[in-house]
């Protein structure tokens, strides 16, 4: 009897693997560039079109291959970072699995030219969908240029499960980052649809940060440093008072490797704990070197996730290490109970110390200024004499206690119209400055300010950008925001949107200045609520649900906050507001904005 398990083709397994490796065409970028960093390069350069699904190509001046080794590298784990198991836990490489190259081509149409510095010619590669097409000698300056095409051509199931070109943009731009952060001695330059987005001379750390993400960012930054005989901890942290709203810089690099870590990422917010307000989140660029048989990097196909044999040391140590950044740089308290310098008294041993004397002029009147006002006299002079001199200018009146209230219980009669109502004709309360309590028909109905506000908001933002009637209010002083090549490139692609929210800006000399907003949006809140929409356009595909996306992020900004205060008349416009919503039960993102409990279910409550 025939059996029934049988050995897949490589082209079937390539196709497999490129399912975990080469999930979207930052993954692709991901894996180039590494292998350009791990060929030695100090100029790489990446080209992509139509977020990457048109073309990748990554140009670098490496040490290049031979024609057999242009051949092998797209074979099922070959690789040149390692030859034993042994050498697992010896990583100094970026790569080492030897599965990219063969899953990028078995999902895309690939072209390799290489040559190495002492070849006359480079060797050209083409292979399209798995399949070896040809081999040929070619003109190509020495080091490799990777030209991925048509990605996930044969696999239109994987293509159609892309998403928009802005979000998968915005993968690259986060995978192009990495890379280049980790390796500020190199130079990288990187061009979306023919046009160069950055430009990343070789440099320090903290000049890579500021070319990535602005100049803004050269006042923000506090220096890390901790060295230990377990981990060794450098690089740079945010100061408290730019925490943004959303995880945005968040990094941590070990031996120069990415890496994501709930557990270590506890230990950075702990130390900023009191210092950031909740919700809000510090960047981080962090940097552990460490002996590779002391950490794990071969635990998921992307290498994003690693281990370390001693986490609740490393834990410590990143804590104390932060804590003290924050410290030095004032930016926390530091008390010292044993000498605190302001209490210390410096005397010197040879001096003779003496009782302080007080001198004064009980002749001095500051009402009437005569000739006794330059007297003055010592502690010494008879006590009656100031009395004396005190009555006749009448001063005791001064000092005088005013008279007590003849019927104290009774309160103060309040001017006509200010009179507080009674508290039990009261039909609106108000719980922590969160909720807002009333009696309804069938019971007790709690409404959430915060999110019943924001779903008022929302339909209001969503009807005017549908009718496109909101009107801009005009700024007498265009306003300046700094924004990274990729927030400006999602600007661009929302400007349409945008406008028909109020919003007009300009751009001079590579700096975009807003000189309209929508209206009742304050000066001071222009700058987080763009960087908070560009972000919210980001996070996920919207495709013809950009206005839902847009009126959601602007009405989260506007709402009112938990914590705020409201009168009775407040909270009662508020409620009717709510209910007279389309879905007054949610927010444009499915939280609750009420809840009622019944009179039943509150009397049985107390039956018990």
């Amino acid at each position: 009897m025939e059996g029934i398990i049988k050995l897949l083709p490589d082209l079937v397994a390539n196709q497999i693997a490129a399912g975990e490796v080469i999930q979207r065409p930052a993954s692709a970028v991901k894996e180039i560039l590494e292998n350009a960093v791990d060929a030695n390069a100090t100029m790489i350069e990446l080209w992509i079109s139509e977020a990457g699904k048109k073309l990748i190509m990554v140009v670098d001046n490496g040490k290049g291959m031979s024609p057999a080794d242009c051949r092998l590298c797209f074979e099922r784990h070959a690789t040149s970072k390692i030859e034993r198991s042994d050498d697992l836990f010896r990583i100094r490489t970026l790569g080492f699995r030897g599965e990219a190259l063969a899953s990028v081509a078995a999902v895309a149409q690939v072209e390799l030219k290489s040559r190495r510095e002492e070849d006359e010619l480079a060797t050209v590669v083409r292979i399209e969908g798995g399949k070896f097409i040809s081999q040929e000698p070619d003109a190509h300056p020495y080091g490799t240029t990777l030209s991925v095409k048509n990605l996930f051509y044969n696999v239109p199931a994987r293509r159609n499960f892309l998403k928009g070109n802005n979000l998968e943009f915005k993968h690259i731009v986060e995978e192009f980052s990495r890379v280049a952060l980790a390796n500020e001695a190199i130079s990288f330059r990187m061009f979306n649809d023919g046009r160069e987005l950055y430009h990343l001379p070789a440099s320090n750390l903290k000049q890579r940060i500021v070319n990535l993400f602005g100049n803004h960012y050269n006042s923000r930054l506090v220096p890390v440093g901790q060295e230990t005989d377990i981990v060794n901890i450098s690089g740079f942290i945010g100061k408290p008072e730019f925490a943004k709203k959303n995880r945005g810089e968040q990094y941590f690099f070990v031996n120069g490797r990415y890496f994501r870590h709930s557990y270590l990422q506890h230990a950075v917010l702990k130390a900023y704990q009191e210092l950031i307000h909740e919700g809000s989140f510090p960047s981080w660029f962090l940097f552990f070197t460490i002996d590779p048989s002391q950490v794990d990097v071969n635990i998921h196909p992307t290498k994003t996730e690693v281990n370390f044999i001693e986490n609740q040391s490393i834990y410590a140590i990143l804590h104390t290490a932060v804590r003290n950044a924050l410290g030095k740089y004032n930016l926390t308290p530091s008390i010292d109970f044993d000498t605190e310098p302001i209490f210390t008294p410096h005397i010197s041993p040879n001096r003779e110390i003496r009782i302080p004397t007080i001198s004064s002029n009980p002749d001095y009147n500051p009402f009437n200024p005569g000739p006794a006002a330059g007297r003055t006299t010592t502690p010494g002079m008879q006590q009656g004499r100031q009395t004396s001199l005190l009555h006749q200018r009448g001063w005791e009146k001064l000092y005088a206690p005013a008279p007590l209230d003849e019927h104290p219980s009774e309160p103060a009669q309040q001017e006509e119209g200010t009179q507080q109502e009674p508290e039990s004709t009261r039909k609106f309360f108000q719980l922590h400055q969160t909720w807002i309590i009333t009696t309804i028909k069938s019971g007790m109905l709690m409404v959430h300010q915060q999110h019943a506000h924001q779903r008022i908001l929302y339909e209001k933002y969503l009807e005017e950008y549908s009718r496109q009637q909101n009107a801009p209010q005009k700024l007498l002083f265009p306003i300046s925001i700094q924004l990274t090549p990729e927030e400006a490139h999602a600007l661009a692609s929302l400007k349409e949107k945008l406008q028909s929210l109020g919003f007009e800006w300009y751009i001079e000399d590579e700096e975009t200045f807003f000189n309209a907003t929508p209206c009742g949006l304050k000066p001071e809140e222009v700058a987080e609520t763009i960087g908070f929409l560009i972000s919210e356009w980001n996070e996920e595909d919207t495709g013809s649900d950009a206005a839902s996306q847009l009126a959601g992020g602007l009405a989260s900004r506007k709402c009112i906050k938990t914590g705020t205060p409201l009168s009775e008349e407040q909270m009662e416009a508020l409620v009717s507001q709510l209910f007279s919503t389309s879905m007054p039960g949610y927010t444009s993102n499915g939280k609750k904005t009420h809840i009622i409990l019944p009179f039943d279910e509150l009397q049985q409550r107390f039956s018990g």
